[in-house]
This record gives structure tokens, sequence and C-alpha cells, in this order.
């Protein structure tokens, strides 16, 4: 076990946080530290807690690194300072668990020090645990898609938002793939707000066919897959500034829309990300201010539905829901009626 004197003690605004062992390698090949992630988390705070803050937080912990095996825990330790806040929340399963809520950046910096490399939110604030106030759209890339189509189908989402009156604000997701983040007025549940999302991935499909898909078995998907899903109730995403867990410490960067075209994804880490962010603020700064109504979009999803499009499937361990398609994929379906 570390001793004290291999620990530091860093001020955060009014908290102190002792950060112990702050020379591990949690990123061995960027020679990143469990020290530089608390003082990345310090330095973009302000941005980090814009997109995490006040929301019910999963850990993802990695006690030896990126290298090592990483677990979630959703519970909130027992042995905290009385300075970290929790809420209680709810499951699909039935069960509850009481989860840390970022509201301060000492929250982050011991957050950092239990090897919570990322933030991973709920779509809800603490105080309203019911209703989401944002709507999720995750661009997720096919093996062999390059980044080029992917920021082409993000134009897609940009343009279907933007006609339904919608405002999203994009970053890079850390790996692969793009988030576009889009506040929405908090009056719908998890089920509306994640019926919405697929009515969007499907009129993106519609438009851009050949690019990008709302499939849910991977065996039929293409191009960019648009992940409805991510807006289920107990489904959570990586925020803004979150760091992930990819050799080059690389981070989820809030962008401009005509930087995303041109952007590096690996350009964004934990080495460069302060400087930007001193530089340039945060570019989600005005995404609390954009709160949206999801009507329209629901109006869309109700043609789709009258059109002869119903529910998609859900996640494996949600309940069987009214309308859902068959829960397994077609492959699997097709062997169970071929003759034998």
């Amino acid at each position: 076990m570390p001793s004290a004197a291999s620990a530091v003690v860093l001020r955060a605004g009014e908290h102190e946080v002792r950060i112990s062992s702050p020379d591990k390698r949690l990123f061995p090949e960027a020679g990143v530290t469990k020290l530089d992630l608390v003082n990345y988390y310090l330095a973009v705070a302000e941005g980090a807690l814009r997109g995490a803050g006040q929301r019910p937080c999963v850990m993802k912990r990695y006690p030896e690194g990126i290298g090592g095996e990483s677990f979630f825990q959703k519970r909130a330790p027992a042995n905290r300072p009385d300075w970290v806040c929790v809420t209680t929340l709810s499951f699909p399963s039935g069960r509850t668990a009481e989860e840390v809520v970022p509201c301060n950046a000492a929250t982050l910096a011991w957050m950092a020090n239990l090897n919570c490399i990322e933030l991973h939110p709920h779509p809800v604030r603490m105080d309203d645990l019911d209703h989401p106030d944002e709507l999720r759209i995750d661009l997720d890339p096919t093996p062999g898609v390059a980044w080029p189509q992917i920021v082409e189908v993000a134009a897609v989402v940009r343009e279907v938002l933007d006609e339904l009156r919608l405002t999203g604000f994009p970053k890079t997701s850390g790996s692969r793939g793009v988030h576009v983040i889009a506040r929405i007025e908090r009056r719908w549940g998890f089920d509306e707000v994640r019926r919405a999302a697929l009515a969007l991935a499907r009129e993106v499909e519609r438009r851009v066919p050949k690019l990008a898909t709302s499939a849910w078995w991977k065996e039929e998907r293409h191009g960019v897959f648009i992940d409805y899903n991510q807006n289920a109730k107990d489904r959570t995403v990586a925020s803004a500034y979150s760091v992930r867990p990819r050799p080059d410490a690389r981070v989820s960067a809030p962008v401009g829309w005509e930087e995303l075209r041109e952007c590096d994804p690996a350009d964004f880490t934990v080495r460069t990300m302060p400087a930007r962010f001193a530089t340039l603020g945060d570019l989600h700064a005005a995404i609390d201010e954009r709160a949206c109504s999801l009507e329209p979009l629901l109006e869309l999803s109700a043609k789709q539905a009258a059109g002869g499009q119903g529910d998609a499937p859900w996640p494996p361990h949600y309940r069987k829901q009214e309308g859902e398609p068959p829960r397994a994929p077609p492959s699997a379906r097709r062997r169970k009626t071929s003759p034998s």
C-alpha cells in the first residue's frame, strides 16, 4: 500500500484532495501519471462540470492503469469526503444505487485519485432523475469507416436537428466516433427521449442510406451506426472533456461544426487540452442556454410509426417492450426457423 510520503495534497476550490501514488503511470505509452490526470481535470473543470456536473455518474475504475483490468462501480464508496455529493438512482432491473454526483472541481480530482479515468454521467440532473435534459446522438463507426465519412454523417445529423429546431453541440468521442449533444427541456421521460433518438437515427439513415444505419444488430450494420439506445435509461456515454482509455490519453473534445471536418481526434489529449481550454474556453459554453423541445422529433416518430416503422430492439437487459421486434439477431432467427 502507498505510504503517506508517497501522497500529495492538492487544493481544489474550498477543498483539499489527497492524491495517493501520484506517480503511478495510468497511461504507460503516453507517460501520463495519476497526478497528470488529476491536474488535467482541474485545468478543464469548468467544461467538465458543464458536461458531467450535477449528474449521477457511474465510476469506471482502472486500478492498474489502462493496461490492467477495469470495472464499473455504480455505488459511491462509503468512505468519501462529506463534500462529495451523491444521489440514489433506480434502474430497470429494480435495483437502486447511490451514485457520485460531481458538483465541484474537488470531486473530479477525488474521482481521478480513485483511478476513474473517464466521466460517465447519466443524462439527468440530481434534482430531477426522471426527465433527461439532453439528447445524445452517438455516431459509432463500423470497422473500416474513416473519419471523413463520420463527419459527413454528423453534418446530416446537424441538418436534421436544425430543421427540427434543435441545437446540436458536437464533440469527438475520444475514441473513433462523434457525439452530438442537444439540450432538451425536462418534459419527457427516458422512453420518449429514446423514441426521439430512434426517429432521428432513421431519418438520417433515410437521407444517406449508404453512409449511416440505425440497425441494432451488428450483422446488419454498415457505415456509421447511430446508437439510439444510448438514450435508454441507465445508459451513459463519456461526457465532454472525459479522458478515454486510449494509449495516447485521448479525450472527448468539444469542437465547432467547421472544425469537426478538419480536425484529427488524436490531437486532443490530456497533454494538449488544458492549453486549448485556456485559449478557447469551453466550446459548449452556451449549451445550457439552448434547451429545445422534443415535439418535432416525436411528431417525426409518429409519422414513421404510421408508415410501418415501429419500435426497434432494446439492449438485452431491458424488459421486453410492447411492439418491440424479436430480440435476437436475424441470423439466429433464420437458424431457428430453418428445416432440420
